[in-house]
């Protein structure tokens, strides 16, 4: 990005048209995050440049567990949570300053993002994310290519455990680089740990549910979905964004905030339930009906369980870990025959207008309100 790109408080806003390709979703993104990802990856790069320089002077070997872990922060992925930051700063009266003061603030969401994904795919015993064997796998192949002693797949989950954990004390790290008054980078400090705590708390929730999910519920399932998704996805972020500018807890924007970031978080982990059945690999970068076979008790596959006749609650039952292709997909059929799908849509909707809703009550920055509206859509009506 170029430096006067961020000189200001505002990023280039452009209208999504005819010229953004078929792909409506990436057209909305791309209007409204292209320069802020562009502005985050270069503070993401400079500032874990100089982490990884540090760490490499404890020991030979530290640089390049650090590098892995800084490879795993620059991969990719659509920086979701400083978008919805960004605009939650934006939308709010004291979203005026210069973006440099905020910057690593939004940045260090992305921090905290890949501590959580890291590790999640060790949880899930997941091979792939965005298209790229995941951390612990890689760690894992590199471990048995040098011929090192030991079991790879206990090392390689080993160190990304590490990584995750190193991701998490840089992002705190890079929050602290945030120039801001000392009173609101407490109050700042606040929510983030909130998010933390209610991150933590909703992983917790889908482990227990993969283990018990004969006594798990729709209710259960969606309220694992408020806490692992929606509040550090779009609900905290926002509210992240509001204290960066200075809102109070009790103001109406607050209100506002929370009424849509639980909305569009739920929306969106709904769509990604749905994207872990229907998805093409090859655009979500993770294979699909890994959620079958494990039988992971998500809303959709709650919702199914719950519409199923007794012949096809049997065939949801059956399935198991090694199962193929050919059944995944049969099965796949059985869910959508169940009237799963069309329910799980509903709510996506349903959970879209809601969060519109809250936009219009209360005073919001008009461009803030523009970008969130297109946003609402965008996050949960996508492909990956």
């Amino acid at each position: 990005m170029a430096n006067d790109a961020v000189a200001g408080n505002s990023l280039r806003v452009a209208p999504a048209g005819p010229s953004d390709g078929d792909d409506p979703v990436r057209a909305v993104l791309a209007a409204y995050t292209n320069d802020l990802v562009t502005a985050v990856q270069d503070a993401l790069a400079a500032f874990l440049a100089t982490e990884v320089d540090a760490l490499r002077e404890i020991d030979a070997a530290m640089g390049g567990f650090a590098a892995t872990a800084r490879d795993c922060v620059l991969a990719g992925g659509k920086r979701v949570r400083p978008t919805f930051a960004y605009w939650g700063w934006r939308g709010a009266p004291g979203g005026t300053g210069p973006l440099p003061t905020v910057l690593p603030a939004f940045a260090a969401l992305e921090l905290l993002h890949t501590f959580a994904l890291v590790q999640d795919d060790v949880m899930d015993a997941s091979a792939t994310r965005r298209g790229r064997p995941t951390a612990h796998v890689a760690l894992a192949t590199r471990h048995a290519a040098a011929g090192h002693r030991g079991d790879p797949r206990r090392f390689g989950e080993a160190v990304a455990v590490l990584i995750g954990d190193l991701c998490m004390v840089w992002a705190d790290r890079l929050l602290a680089h945030a120039t801001l008054p000392p009173a609101r980078l407490l109050d700042v400090r606040r929510c983030y740990d909130q998010m933390r705590v209610e991150t933590i708390a909703g992983q917790y929730l889908d482990v227990l549910g993969e283990s018990d999910a004969a006594n798990w519920s729709v209710d259960r399932a969606l309220r694992v979905a408020r806490y692992k998704t929606a509040s550090y996805t779009v609900q905290r972020p926002l509210l992240f964004g509001a204290c960066l500018a200075g809102v109070g807890g009790d103001a109406p924007l607050t209100a506002a905030y929370t009424r849509y970031g639980l909305a569009v978080g739920e929306a969106f982990q709904l769509c990604d339930d749905l994207l872990g059945v229907y998805g093409d690999p090859a655009t979500t970068g993770k294979p699909a009906g890994d959620d079958l076979r494990t039988g992971k008790p998500t809303v959709l596959l709650m919702l199914a369980r719950q519409l199923a006749t007794p012949t096809q609650r049997h065939a949801l039952d059956g399935l198991g870990a090694d199962a193929g292709d050919a059944e995944v997909a049969r099965l796949a059929e059985v869910v959508a025959d169940t009237g799963a799908v069309d329910r799980v849509e509903r709510m996506i909707s349903d959970r879209v207008d809601e969060a519109l809703t809250a936009l219009g009550t209360a005073s919001i920055d008009e461009t803030a309100r523009t970008a969130l509206t297109g946003l609402a859509t965008a996050a949960t009506n996508r492909r990956a």
